[in-house]
């Protein structure tokens, strides 16, 4: 059976690296379609914890900025995609 998330989420890190071991595993055609199930379910569980964990710190990032007066401005961080 798939390894179960626990209650509170793994970190960012640990979530990404569980991802790669099920992709491994899933690749290596090692496993049982039962096995691949709960693979797949486990995988698209993490891949929702660290997009939520990277959407959420994409809504913290804040640049700090200062207008001609000195005032510091908070203004919202402008993803740049590549």
């Amino acid at each position: 059976m798939a390894q179960k998330l626990p209650k509170e989420s793994p970190s960012l890190e640990s979530a990404m690296e569980r991802i790669s071991e099920i992709v491994t595993s899933m690749e290596d055609g090692n496993l049982s379609l039962e096995k691949l199930i709960d693979s797949y379910e486990e995988g698209i569980a993490l891949v929702k914890a660290c997009q939520e964990k990277l959407d959420a710190a994409e809504k913290r990032i804040q640049l700090i900025a200062r207008d001609a007066r000195g005032t510091v401005l908070l203004k919202e961080f402008e993803r740049q995609d590549d």
